[in-house]
């Protein structure tokens, strides 16, 4: 089995050759690494006192300008740009927890699992009300959803996320990619088309990177509206089966986190929080109601609606 990583990158950092020197050393080893790199100049900006093409041999680099990237279209592009039969998608600002990210990542990508996604752990300067929130979403016990956990778990069935993930190429080609063209969303949107075919959706808790951030009150907003916008989109996968009951119960699993940790004080600045997130995302459900402009003041992703 050959397996890539397609990487969409934008002003990338440092971090980035911490994550490329990582998945040079797994204990599976990944054939070619595709970056999706949005402005040119900002990756030569990186790499310019770097012999870059000799350190990372297997690295190829794609550039395209801001005004073309897109979630699900800009990935699709990687996609074609390999050949493997599986493919890893990061994010750039994650890094693997070991060597063994790949190995546990792609352990079960067989029989009907169409994609595996990986255990996202708290940074060092992680909140710990994100703490909290890493844990709700990402518990130390593996799994498999499929259409049968629909009525259990609802939209949770559904929850994939390409900050590191692993799919299946001779499904992926059946299915269709990618959407091409998403405000945000498109690894869920792709896993309920999987799900909704027969597939499987494998959550893979040894297979661990670190990923978090410490957004302010105003990004949650930023970024709930754009969450809020892709449902209203696309109703096909999101119509009937509402998020707002996963927010309560991350809200109480929260209280309870702060709680045994003897940090309740905490609570009620992520209630504030919270209310941030959620105003966003009603906005965001309701967009075609709102003026362009406030749109494209509220939205993290401009380009998306030019």
């Amino acid at each position: 089995m050959k397996i890539d990583v397609i990487i969409p990158v934008y002003r990338p950092g440092r971090e980035l050759f911490s994550l490329l020197d990582q998945l040079e050393c797994q204990t599976v080893p990944v054939q070619d690494i595709i970056l999706m790199n949005t402005e040119k100049k900002y990756f030569e900006r990186l790499v310019r006192n770097v012999d870059f093409a000799g350190r990372y041999p297997n690295v190829k680099v794609w550039h395209i300008l801001k005004k073309e990237f897109d979630h699900g279209g800009t990935r699709h592009q990687g996609v074609l740009h390999s050949k493997a039969d599986i493919f890893l998608t990061m994010t750039q600002d994650a890094l693997p927890a070991d060597n063994r990210l790949v190995e546990e990542l792609t352990k079960r990508l067989s029989g009907q699992v169409a994609v595996a996604y990986a255990r996202q752990l708290p940074l060092v300067d992680c909140r710990e009300t994100e703490r909290a929130s890493r844990e709700f979403n990402y518990p130390p016990v593996s799994s498999v959803k499929t259409a049968a956990d629909l009525e259990r778990l609802g939209v949770k069935t559904f929850f994939c996320s390409n900050v590191c993930a692993a799919y299946r190429r001779d499904i992926y080609n059946e299915l269709g990619g990618f959407i091409r063209h998403t405000i945000f969303n498109e690894d869920m949107i792709y896993a309920a088309g999987a799900v909704k075919a027969g597939y499987g959706i494998a959550y893979e808790a040894q297979a661990r990177v670190f990923h978090s951030h410490n957004y302010t009150n105003m990004q949650q907003l930023r970024r709930n509206f754009d969450l809020g916008v892709s449902q209203a989109d696309h109703p096909e996968v999101f119509a009937g089966i509402p998020s707002e009951s996963e927010g309560k119960k991350l809200v109480r699993e929260t209280y309870f986190y702060l709680r045994d940790r003897k940090r309740t004080y905490l609570f009620p600045v992520f209630c504030i929080q919270c209310g941030f997130k959620y105003t966003g995302y009603l906005l965001g459900k309701h967009y075609k109601s709102l003026p362009r402009k406030w749109i494209l003041r509220i939205t993290m992703n401009r380009e998306y609606w030019s």
